[in-house]
């Protein structure tokens, strides 16, 4: 676990004042850079030592079998697995023929700082060699989001006390060795060399390679270039191989006078371009990077993040870690969807291998709804690559005896990668998350164009899917059996209480869009009987009730299971997926992550609030979070039945995710839905917005160890900013047309310019529910909002 003390607490970056090479993975996730097509771990620049050095193109990955102690129909028979593509981040330096090496000689000093507004990853260090010589070497990274192909590093080298000969060693590396992983499920397989080389050449300071992948036969293109500065007689040569290529300028250098290097790299990949329209297209971006130059690229980087923040930020006052870590959250997801750009946003983005690269419902539900209200664009891109693995989905849905689509659990390319069907392919609750990521796009941007073509095709084929895949019984209720919900620890459950909401809501929205674009819906196949019986489902739809104890179910009978003995469950077996059989945890009242409580918030009309009070009280005993997804969806729930302070408490964990590590697994990368989850905690859970059906509202409040709340939105066009303290709420439209808003369910009409402030009733408080024994979260006090 990251010690507290290992980043300073900064409002607008992440800084280490010292390296502790046990803790590497882990700070390589934090400070991994990526604009969503290119990511690159943060490493340390001369690669060695490392924890699991890492370069990832989005969608690039190689096949690998799914072995089944029994074959089943249906099973999918082989998985996708992100690889290691060619590092392009290596910059090795020699002293007097010795490698710097921070295992060897004398750290003198080493700071790093990943820089929110910048987009830099900064690196100072001073270091005395074996044989005494003292040199400073600086360095600054960064994944371009203007120039998508792009990454790019300033290399500088001086030494301190006597003249040095200096040799520094620039390198793309394919096919590097990779540490074991762990047995634990939620870790990454393992390839070997994953990458056949095509071609190489290196001249002058460039190099350009070209490899294929194993099975999936993508083409991945990486080059290099370079400019260097120092005093004359500067060395540079370059050479390649089938696996690499060095480009090395070498100088000897006095005290005083310092060598640069400023590296250029270019990516590109291809399952269907020649191997020559590959190779061009990285000299292409290359060439483009030069021409802007080193200044440039850094100029470009910090007007795009000025943008962002301009319309993303979200301000506390009363707990600067948490501000910081929302901070590093929102920064971390713009990297995994900026560029994406027709491609997924996998559960741990582009900074590490954690899961094989795959992108889950986490996307769609956790952050999306993100991007969506912050950075439109890249919400709508991420949708487009759902909406490309259409077919295979239809496919897939055909295969199992269904008509729609049915979407994957888990996948990079569209194919389902799910080995374990239980938690897998029964996991149908994916496919109405999908459906619901493109009903809250639409009505957040009311972009018309994406709702009649990708919006109108998804909503109709998951609406088939439901349709099929539930039943009416002879009373007329319609069920849907047999299903896994959110909680990964109940599965093969019949009326998941989740599912069916999400389901309902997919159906009432496919056949209102049917109704809102008639032309598209005959294009489509759906007639005005199809849509009907859609209505008819939903409007049947089963929702179970415990009325004994005044509670819903999270399924059908789950509430007369027996109860998880958590008395006699130590802290060391959490997670309980690595200490207990499934059929054990399947068949008792444990939950894995918030499900019925999702449910709570995702369709909130279907609950009274005395319903979410009861619901809430009863699951927090059951629920142990061993998923990073829970603690936002708690905060956020919390926060709206009364527990202002256990909100807090939720946030904080859900902000800290990575910071921390809190689920042991930062090493693999970070928790892209976790930190997008921080934000559902403040916007959602303190600023209490709601956003459905076309109405934008608000229930505000804040808990004891917040002093202030300000966010802004991106709706329909226009900016949003909203202000909270203890006793008022400001809203101010910072542009566009009138805007009517609710405040507590009073109508608030904004015009651009003009804040109103409305005054926030009193929030009756509540006694604090209990967790499971060792499961609580821990306590935040705030600082004093004095």
């Amino acid at each position: 676990m990251i010690r507290q003390a290992a980043f300073t607490v900064e409002p607008w970056s992440l800084r280490e004042t010292t390296l502790d090479v046990d803790m590497l993975a882990q700070a390589e996730s934090v400070f991994a850079l990526s604009n969503g097509h290119l990511g690159w771990r943060g490493n340390l620049d001369e690669g060695e030592p490392h924890g699991l050095p890492g370069t990832y193109l989005n969608g690039v990955y190689a096949l690998r079998p799914l072995p089944y102690a029994e074959a089943g129909y249906g099973f999918p028979e082989s998985g996708q697995t992100v690889i290691n593509v060619t590092n392009g981040k290596l910059m090795r330096l020699f002293v007097d023929d010795e490698p710097f090496d921070v295992r060897y000689g004398e750290l003198r000093s080493h700071e790093r700082v990943l820089d929110f507004r910048a987009g830099t990853l900064t690196r100072q260090a001073e270091w005395n060699s074996p044989a005494g010589q003292a040199v400073r070497v600086s360095s600054t990274r960064m994944v371009s989001f203007t120039q998508r192909a792009i990454g790019a590093i300033c290399y500088e080298v001086e030494p301190l006390d006597h003249a040095a000969r200096i040799a520094v060693q620039s390198e793309l590396l394919a096919n590097e060795e990779l540490p074991a992983m762990s047995e634990d499920p939620r870790m990454a397989a393992v390839l070997g060399r994953a990458l056949n080389c095509e071609f190489h050449s290196g001249d002058e300071a460039r190099v350009v390679l070209v490899h294929k992948t194993k099975g999936s036969d993508i083409l991945v293109g990486a080059a290099m270039d370079h400019l260097v500065d120092g005093p004359d007689g500067v060395q540079v040569e370059a050479r390649s191989y089938n696996d690499g290529g060095i480009v090395t300028a070498t100088i000897a250098l006095e005290p005083g006078q310092r060598l640069r290097v400023v590296k250029f790299v270019a990516y590109g990949w291809s399952q269907a371009r020649s191997l020559t329209a590959v190779r061009d297209q990285v000299w292409a971006a290359l060439s483009g990077a030069r021409q802007v130059g080193w200044d440039g690229l850094l100029a470009e980087q910090r007007a795009y993040l000025d943008e962002f923040w301009r319309n993303a930020d979200v301000e506390i006052d009363g707990d600067t870690e948490v501000q910081q870590a929302v901070r590093f959250g929102l920064f971390h997801v713009l990297q995994a969807g900026a560029r994406a750009e027709n491609r997924a946003i996998p559960a741990k983005g582009l900074t590490g291998p954690g899961y094989d690269g795959h992108a889950f419902w986490d996307s769609e539900t956790f952050v999306l709804p993100v991007l969506t209200l912050t950075a439109p664009d890249a919400a709508a891109s991420a949708l487009r690559w759902r909406h490309s693995t259409l077919p295979v989905a239809i496919e897939r849905a055909a295969q199992l005896g269904l008509k729609g689509a049915a979407f994957p659990w888990r996948t990079i390319a569209g194919q389902e990668c799910s080995g374990y069907w239980p938690a897998g392919t029964a996991a149908f609750h994916i496919n109405a998350d999908i459906a619901d990521a493109v009903i809250r796009y639409v009505d957040a941007t009311g972009d018309e164009e994406f709702a009649q073509g990708p919006g109108i095709e998804l909503l109709t084929h998951t609406a088939r899917l439901w349709r099929s895949l539930g039943h009416h019984d002879g009373r007329g209720r319609f069920h849907i059996d047999g299903v896994t919900g959110p909680d990964e620890y109940s599965a093969i459950a019949d009326d998941n209480v989740y599912t069916n909401l999400m389901a309902q809501r997919n159906l009432m929205a496919a056949a209102d869009t049917a109704k809102q674009y008639p032309k598209r819906a005959r294009e489509l196949g759906v007639d005005a009987e199809e849509s009907a019986a859609w209505r008819d489902a939903a409007a049947a739809m089963s929702i179970p009730y415990d009325e004994v104890l005044g509670v819903h179910p999270q399924a059908e009978g789950f509430t007369r299971h027996q109860v998880w003995d958590f008395a006699h469950t130590s802290p060391e077996q959490y997670p309980l997926l690595l200490h207990f059989p499934y059929f054990n945890l399947y068949r008792q009242q444990v939950v894995k992550q918030a499900d019925l409580v999702l449910a709570m918030y995702l369709r909130g009309d279907a609950f009274t609030a005395e319903q979410k009070a009861r619901n809430f009280d009863y699951y927090e005993p059951l629920t142990v979070r061993d998923s990073s997804l829970s603690a936002c969806t708690q905060a956020v729930m919390a926060a709206e039945v009364g527990h202002l302070d256990l909100a807090f408490d939720y946030l904080g964990e859900a902000a800290l995710m990575d910071l921390r590590d809190l689920e042991h697994n930062t090493r693999d990368g970070v928790h892209i839905a976790s930190l997008a989850g921080a934000w559902f905690a403040l916007v959602g859970g303190f600023g209490g917005l709601r956003l459905q059906d076309g109405k934008v509202g608000f229930t505000p409040r804040l808990p004891d160890g917040l002093a202030r709340l300000a966010f802004t939105l991106h709706i329909r066009g226009r900016h949003l900013h909203v202000e909270v303290t203890r006793k008022a709420a400001q809203y101010l439209l910072a542009d566009g047309e009138e805007l009517e808003i609710l405040h507590y369910g009073t109508k608030l009409s904004l015009s651009a310019g003009k804040p109103q402030s409305k005054a926030i009733p009193a929030i009756r408080a509540r006694p604090r529910p209990s967790q499971p024994p060792g499961r609580e979260p821990v306590h935040r006090d705030g600082e004093d909002p004095s």
